[in-house]
């Protein structure tokens, strides 16, 4: 569900930070109701309550007839059938898609594209974790296309083959704070025929606006807070450690980290805490502007078990994590000084992140080993193999072999750290 994202093109609605006067006290700023407009990379709108601006959203774009594309464990939630109502009593002609799986493939794709062009729908709602998002951009993506999808994989400029003309109108709604995928200009989907994460890309696949309120993502229960936030750490990690010159992706990884090692453990304790769940959420976003510098090891063995073993991606990404950084421990630890003083560690030592690493996934519940996520050693040949051809290697500090990542692999299967 997660992808190396291109820079995205300058938003025309806003290109600074609003913050609206409402939210300010008598004794100064509120940060638990924070509310913001955004033009970075898109239009986002931030705050508790904002989901009730997306039938005036609708209008804004010309989308008259929503598709709503959701995953099938939200289809029964409240917040589904709130949101539907609500688009419905504006005047809107809302239907629902729910055929997404976790990890999905080109069969979920294929049903928001059957249900767009059999409903007349105008614009595609995105309203769900990174997996939803990516189906749904995807789908707006392909109601337009005759080719079939693979043939707009990230490869060279297989994206000008699109009509881009054809391209639906995005909302995106993220219930998890994780892929960051609402402001990305990709979708990460299995091709079942050689079980590969394949990466589509088109710059129209950019969502036109983001809504990042806190509340859809209070009742998202403490496991799955952790797997995504985790997500969105390992993307800012990631990102940071990767090679290459990207100053901008920087400075969001950094502060991305920032955030997420304060707001975190907050959230997992306290669904409820309005704050830390806005700051994850934007911390989320930011990782996933981050790792357009480049991922690395982590997402691509963690895009091979989950295509192989159908692991949530946010968890695979926390219990491989520290094996890479093992992995990679001498092309990194000259980069982690500023880690350090992100997360509030004493000592920039790889040591010292490593244990802040591990004690942060401790806290979190989270297993330390692939095994205990049910995945053994014996397709670790074929991991080694998807992982090396997977893009994100590309980005990792340290040259990698299909070799090598079979070896952090199995040692991530048997926790051999």
């Amino acid at each position: 569900m997660t992808t190396v994202q291109r820079t995205s093109a300058p938003c025309a609605l806003r290109d600074t930070c609003r913050i609206r006067e409402d939210n300010m006290a008598v004794n100064g700023f509120d940060p638990a109701t924070i509310t913001a407009d955004w033009g970075f990379p898109n239009r986002v709108l931030v705050g508790p309550g904002r989901l009730a601006e997306l039938p005036g959203l609708c209008r804004e774009l010309g989308i008259a007839r929503p598709l709503l594309v959701t995953d099938a464990d939200l289809r029964a939630l409240p917040m589904i059938e709130d949101t539907l109502s609500a688009l419905r009593n504006a005047g809107l002609a809302a239907a629902l898609c729910a055929e997404v799986q976790g990890n999905p493939v080109e069969a979920n794709v294929d049903a928001g594209v059957v249900a767009y062009r059999s409903g007349g729908h105008d614009g595609v709602v995105a309203c769900g974790g990174g997996s939803a998002l990516d189906v749904a951009k995807a789908v707006a993506l392909m109601v337009g296309q005759r080719r079939a999808i693979w043939d707009f994989e990230d490869v060279d400029e297989n994206w000008r083959r699109a009509n881009a003309e054809a391209i639906a109108p995005v909302i995106a709604i993220p219930t998890t704070a994780g892929t960051g995928s609402e402001v990305g200009r990709a979708a990460v989907i299995i091709n079942p025929a050689d079980h590969r994460k394949v990466i589509v890309f088109h710059p129209r696949m950019l969502p036109q606006a983001v809504i990042l309120d806190p509340k859809v993502t209070v009742e998202l229960p403490a496991p799955l807070t952790a797997a995504t936030g985790m997500d969105a750490f390992v993307h800012c990690f990631e990102a940071w450690c990767a090679s290459g010159f990207h100053p901008l992706a920087d400075g969001l990884a950094l502060q991305g980290m920032r955030l997420i090692a304060d707001a975190l453990p907050r959230a997992y304790r306290d669904g409820g805490d309005l704050q830390a769940r806005t700051h994850m959420l934007a911390a989320a976003s930011m990782g996933a502007l981050a790792f357009q510098k480049g991922l690395g090891a982590v997402h691509a063995i963690a895009h091979a078990v989950g295509a192989l073993y159908g692991t949530h991606h946010g968890l695979t990404n926390a219990v491989i994590l520290p094996y890479v950084m093992r992995f990679n421990r001498h092309a990194i630890t000259a980069r982690l000084e500023p880690v350090a003083q992100a997360l509030d560690i004493g000592s920039g030592s790889f040591e010292a992140v490593l244990e802040w690493v591990l004690r942060l996934r401790e806290r979190l519940g989270i297993t330390p080993t692939l095994a205990g996520l049910g995945v053994d050693a014996d397709r670790a040949e074929e991991i080694g193999r998807l992982a090396e051809l997977d893009p994100s290697a590309a980005g990792n500090p340290l040259p990698v072999t299909a070799e090598d990542l079979q070896r952090v692999f199995i040692e991530a299967v048997h926790g051999r750290i």
